[in-house]
C-alpha cells in the first residue's frame, strides 16, 4: 500500500471513541450523533443529507464522496444500539475502553466500529480522484425490525444514478455474507366473552382459541421443516415459526375474554411470508371464529404485524462477490439467521453484501468488544476499495 492509503489504528479508534460516547439506544433520540457525523463530513467538505423521522427525534444521512453521475459503492451502517440495562458491564458502557488488544464498549461490534473505521477514511477519500463514488448510509432504529432506513432507501429511489453496491457492514468477522433469512414478528389479540367458570359453555374462552391457534402454528413450523423449501447455507436450512410470548386471564374461576400472543416467522428468502399468514388467517376464519362468533357474535381474531424483516439471497457467483471476496482477500462466503438491512437495500434493486469487522457472537451482550486486529482487517478492506476506485470503476 502508498503511504496515507488511509487511516491509522488510531485514527480509527478516536473516531469510533466518539461515537460509542452517543448513548444511541433506539428508544433514544440519534441527534446528537448525527449532529457529529454531519460535522465531520462539513469539516472535509463534503455535503450531506439528512431524512428525519415525523419527530425529528432521529435521522437517516446520506453522503456522496467523488462523481454522483457514476454508479458506486454504499457503505452502510446503523447508529442505534441496543439498551444495558440490567447488564453487568466491567467499566462505563458509553465510554469507550480499550485492553487486552480489545475495544470494550456499547456498540463496537454492532456497529459503531465499523461506521468510525468508514468515517476515519473521509480525508484520504477527498484527496483522491475517485472514478467511481463511495456513499455513506447511516440509519436508526435498525436494532427495532430495519424501519428507520426504509424512508433512506425511499430517498435513493429519486437519484438518476443508482449505486451498483451495498456493503452493510454488520460484525461477520470480514466473512462474505450473501444471505440471510426475513423476519415477521406478530402479534395476534382474541376478544371472546368472560362469564364465571361455572357458566363455561355461555362463554367463548379466548385463552382455550389461542392455545387452538398455537396449535395451528405448530402443524405450519413441522410442515416447513418436514416439506418446506431447504438451504443448506444456514444453520437451520428450512423457515421456522416459533410462538413467543402469550397473556391472558384474570383469574382462576373467570372464563377469559382476552387473550393475546406473539410469534415470529424467519423465512428463506424465497418463501414468501406473507402467504403463510395469509394461509393462518384462513385457517382462524374457517376453524377459528365460526366457533367463537356462535356463542358471541362479537368475537374476534386480528393478527398485526410488530415489524417485518426482508431477507436477501445474492447469488454467490455475481461479480460484485467476487470483487468483494477480492478486497476481503478471502474467497469463502456464507448465510447468517440474523437479519440486516441488506435485505431492502436488495429489495430496492441494489446488489447487496453484509461484511464487517466483529463477531456477532459480541453483539448485544455486557462488556461488547471488537478486537483490534478486526479494525485492521477492515481498514485495509476498505484501503484496497479506496484504491480500486481510483483507479477504475466497478468491473461489472
Amino acid at each position: 500500500m502508498p503511504a496515507q492509503a488511509g487511516p491509522s489504528r488510531a485514527e480509527c479508534v478516536a473516531v469510533i471513541r466518539d461515537l460509542v460516547a452517543f448513548p444511541t439506544v433506539s428508544r433514544d433520540p440519534n441527534r446528537d450523533l448525527i449532529a457529529y457525523v454531519k460535522a465531520f463530513l462539513d469539516r472535509h467538505g463534503v455535503e450531506s443529507e439528512l431524512v428525519w423521522n415525523a419527530e425529528r427525534t432521529k435521522a437517516n444521512l446520506w453522503a456522496t464522496i467523488g462523481p454522483a453521475n457514476r454508479p458506486g459503492v454504499v457503505l452502510s451502517g446503523h447508529s442505534d444500539v441496543v439498551p444495558v440495562d440490567g447488564q453487568d458491564w466491567s467499566s462505563d458502557s458509553f465510554t469507550l475502553r480499550e485492553a487486552d488488544g480489545r475495544l470494550y464498549g456499547r456498540g463496537t461490534c454492532d456497529m459503531k466500529g465499523f461506521v468510525g473505521i468508514m468515517l476515519a477514511f473521509v480525508p484520504f477519500l477527498v484527496r483522491r480522484d475517485l472514478k467511481a463514488p463511495v456513499h455513506f448510509a447511516i440509519s436508526y432504529d435498525e436494532e427495532l425490525g430495519c424501519i428507520g432506513v426504509q424512508s433512506l432507501i425511499d430517498r435513493l429511489a429519486a437519484l438518476p444514478v443508482k449505486p451498483k453496491l451495498c456493503i452493510v457492514g454488520e460484525p461477520t468477522s470480514m466473512q462474505v455474507v450473501v444471505g440471510h433469512k426475513g423476519a415477521g414478528f406478530y402479534r395476534v389479540a382474541l376478544s371472546g366473552r368472560s362469564a364465571h367458570s361455572s357458566l363455561a359453555p355461555a362463554a367463548v374462552n379466548a385463552v382455550e382459541y389461542a392455545a387452538e391457534i398455537i396449535c395451528i402454528i405448530g402443524e405450519m413450523a413441522r410442515e416447513q421443516r418436514v416439506s418446506g423449501l431447504r438451504d443448506d447455507g444456514y444453520d437451520v436450512p428450512y423457515s421456522t415459526l416459533s410462538v413467543t410470548t402469550v397473556a391472558g386471564g384474570n383469574a382462576a374461576n373467570i372464563i377469559p375474554a382476552e387473550c393475546a400472543f406473539q410469534f415470529d416467522i424467519r423465512a428463506l428468502p424465497a418463501v414468501d411470508t406473507r402467504e403463510l399468514i395469509g394461509r393462518l388467517e384462513e385457517r382462524i376464519e374457517r376453524e377459528i371464529l365460526p366457533r367463537m362468533r356462535a356463542v358471541s357474535p362479537q368475537s374476534s381474531v386480528t393478527i398485526e404485524p410488530v415489524a417485518e424483516l426482508a431477507g436477501f439471497d445474492t447469488d454467490a457467483v455475481h461479480p460484485a462477490v467476487t470483487f468483494v471476496k477480492q478486497l476481503v482477500g478471502r474467497n469463502d462466503h456464507g448465510k447468517v439467521a440474523y437479519g440486516t438491512e441488506a435485505g431492502l437495500f436488495s429489495k430496492a434493486g441494489i446488489v447487496s453484501i453484509v461484511c464487517g469487522p466483529g463477531s456477532i457472537e459480541q453483539a448485544h451482550k455486557p462488556d461488547e468488544y471488537l478486537e483490534l486486529t478486526e479494525v485492521d482487517r477492515c481498514r485495509n478492506v476498505l484501503q484496497r476499495l479506496l484504491l480500486h476506485l481510483e483507479r477504475a470503476e466497478l468491473p461489472w
